[in-house]
């Protein structure tokens, strides 16, 4: 389909949806985040939901200022993907033995390492300029320098929520590696402290929202939050590319006779700021809960833990700000889906799934999310599918 724009507002807000079908407080807040001053567009994915200040599934194109609420705790989060040389025929009738080997290697919920992992010693990690990176913690806000030691042992570590690990096939059959997470505890301790700060400025006093409190160009705020923001950024992408470097040590190790390699890894965030360039403008584009989807970009949009997820390529469309969703997108809050689903409804909806199926991940429950395929369908114009993947393996925080 192609975008709906919404009346009354002051700048387009095109929507890649049936406007009829997004909840009132979300459609609240994407007219709010229209009212402020330094917005110059919005485009919403089919994924869009509630979220804290804007909404999830929204890409905001702001002139000099950001929001650090509309970027989100989890600064960075993403995924990465990577095709192997192993078949479906390959896998053991069994896999809950390959389950706990990854488990073992990535700690996830609040775990750690004990140690944190040395880049050098994983096989094909590229490690240029990881000393400069954690040289540069020294210039973060002072309110989280004291998290380093714990930032170090994070690194390399799944998380919980929708956090996730899994081994996939794709329709030929191929194995497929996949991870989703993000910045761990130092993103978000840097996000909650910006957005405190935020919302202290003058500026910010008569928003219609306080949670949409920004940063504007050339102040030492948004000097101070910019420095964070692309710091942890960074390791986001470094945290998924630990992981994917030990998963492939482990499928090394357990597939030996079938000397597994692998292919190119695609990653992408989608809780993040880029500066962009849209009708001759600079842009600061916050994509929260989006990926860019740029002219034969490749990006990665999973689906729920018992659906299937999709491997991307992007067809550069401008009025989206070459942009298309995460993911799913939930249709319903972890308490609702706490309160309607039980560890059965989880068990049949994950049939043929090597995964947890207890009550701790029952608000993950395929159910409490969009059906991914029409997610899919609503964004026809932003991506075209290179492959769709099942998953076999899940593994979750």
């Amino acid at each position: 389909m192609s975008y709906t724009e919404v009346p009354g507002a002051r700048v387009p807000i095109r929507m890649w949806t049936d406007p009829a079908t997004v909840e009132d407080v979300a459609m609240q807040q994407l007219r709010n985040v229209s009212t402020l001053p330094w917005i110059k567009g919005l485009a919403v994915m089919p994924d869009v939901h509630f979220g804290k200040g804007a909404t999830v599934g929204s890409v905001i194109a702001m002139q000099g200022a950001v929001c650090p609420a509309a970027v989100g705790v989890d600064i960075g989060c993403g995924m990465s993907a990577v095709k192997t040389s192993l078949t479906a025929n390959d896998l053991p009738g069994d896999l809950s033995r390959l389950r706990s080997k990854i488990e073992e290697a990535i700690p996830v919920g609040f775990s750690m390492h004990d140690d944190p992992v040395d880049p050098r010693r994983l096989h094909g990690l590229p490690t240029a300029g990881w000393d400069d990176f954690w040289g540069r913690f020294q210039g973060i806000a002072e309110a989280v320098k004291y998290r380093q030691g714990r930032a170090l042992k994070q690194m390399g570590t799944l998380g919980s929520g929708n956090h996730f690990w899994e081994l996939c096939l794709d329709s030929d059959n191929s194995v497929w590696v996949m991870l989703h997470s993000g910045s761990r505890n130092i993103g978000k301790e840097l996000a909650e402290y910006h957005i405190g700060e935020a919302r202290k400025l003058p500026h910010n006093q008569g928003l219609v929202d306080r949670d949409l409190a920004v940063f504007v160009a050339d102040t030492p705020q948004m000097a101070a939050y910019r420095n964070d923001l692309f710091w942890a950024q960074e390791y986001a992408r470094h945290n998924r590319e630990i992981m994917m470097a030990l998963s492939q040590d482990v499928l090394r190790r357990e597939f030996k006779k079938a000397k597994v390699t692998f292919g190119e890894v695609i990653s992408c965030h989608h809780n993040y700021v880029a500066e962009e360039q849209y009708e001759g403008m600079d842009l600061l584009v916050t994509r929260k809960g989006a990926i860019r989807a740029g002219g034969g970009e490749y990006g990665i949009i999973p689906g729920s833990m018992g659906t299937g997820s999709y491997i991307v390529r992007g067809l550069g469309n401008a009025d989206s700000f070459n942009s298309a969703s995460h993911g799913a997108g939930r249709r319903m809050s972890r308490n609702q889906a706490k309160k309607r689903f039980s560890e059965r409804d989880l068990a049949d909806q994950t049939q043929g799934v090597e995964c947890r199926k207890d009550r701790g991940v029952v608000d993950e429950i395929p159910a409490a999310y969009k059906p991914i395929e029409q997610v899919m369908d609503q964004q026809r114009d932003l991506v075209e599918v290179v492959a769709k993947l099942k998953q076999v393996v899940c593994v979750k925080g």
